[in-house]
């Protein structure tokens, strides 16, 4: 296990997931320090060479509050109309930001069917490639303004795993409220083991796992347990940790045993969806 994490330092091509819950506080306001933060550690490690995909959510949470509504909306026309707005101003922030560290930032938006489709997906991973051959830092959403349950990816948990499996990534890390994997509901059960490293791939190693996301966010432990198995699966590490603070992922780059680590059981094919 010590090796698997020692190999992380190695990974040049990385995408990062940050959810709802991390980019906002409980009054639903946007927590731009964290999103500085974000953008400088992501900014730095361009510096060094790798390649870095952010996948955010964000975009319905801060429409949310830039609309002055008291909850995420039930219909989903209401929620396509306030993604509309949140995904400008969710852009508009990390654009900013990495400008302040001499990066630029691009939008790319998706949704399941054209992954689904050889010829979209083929364009999508060219997309990827140019952008980050420009060193630009393509930043991730499903498409939730035209996006209904028949072409939805369901989280952007899983929205992240399948583009690091499209651009054959080294690693996945997927930034939540908590420090990993446990055993049990660590919130329920103070004697809930955090599970350090996986190399069980199976789906029984989902069954521990549960609960919904916050009421801004959608997805729950689950859907990181499941994105991050499947993203192993085939060849690109993952690891869930805890984004309070992002320079995490300088920890999980210096090969420290911090949140829960799937290990790839090969190494990773661009494009293998």
């Amino acid at each position: 296990m010590i090796e698997a994490r020692a190999k992380l330092k190695n990974s040049k091509r990385i995408v990062v997931k940050i959810g709802t819950s991390s980019l906002v506080y409980g009054n639903g306001k946007t927590n731009l320090k964290r999103i500085q933060t974000l953008a400088r550690v992501i900014s730095d490690l361009m510096n060094t060479g790798k390649e870095i995909v952010l996948v955010s959510s964000g975009a319905v949470g801060l429409g949310v509050t830039k609309l002055n509504l008291p909850e995420k909306p039930g219909t989903i026309e209401e929620r396509q109309a306030v993604a509309a707005v949140g995904q400008v101003n969710l852009m508009r922030t990390y654009g900013r930001a990495f400008e302040d560290y001499g990066y630029t930032a691009g939008q790319v938006l998706l949704t399941k069917n054209i992954i689904d489709g050889e010829e979209s997906k083929k364009n999508s991973l060219n997309t990827f490639n140019a952008l980050l051959k420009m060193n630009v830092i393509p930043i991730v959403n499903e498409n939730d303004t035209v996006a209904v349950d028949e072409i939805k990816f369901g989280d952007n948990d899983n929205l992240s795993s399948i583009v690091a499996r499209l651009i054959g990534a080294d690693l996945l890390i997927i930034l939540t409220d908590i420090d990993g994997y446990y055993s049990q509901n660590p919130n329920e059960h103070p004697d809930a083991v955090l599970y350090h490293n996986i190399s069980d791939l199976s789906v029984k190693i989902e069954a521990a796992a549960g609960g919904a996301g916050s009421k801004l966010g959608t997805g729950g432990m689950l859907t990181k347990v499941h994105a991050s198995r499947l993203a192993a699966e085939h060849g690109t590490n993952a690891v869930i940790a805890n984004g309070n603070d992002p320079e995490i992922i300088y920890s999980i780059l210096d090969g420290e045993d911090v949140g829960t680590l799937f290990i790839a059981t090969s190494e990773p094919v661009g494009g293998d969806i």
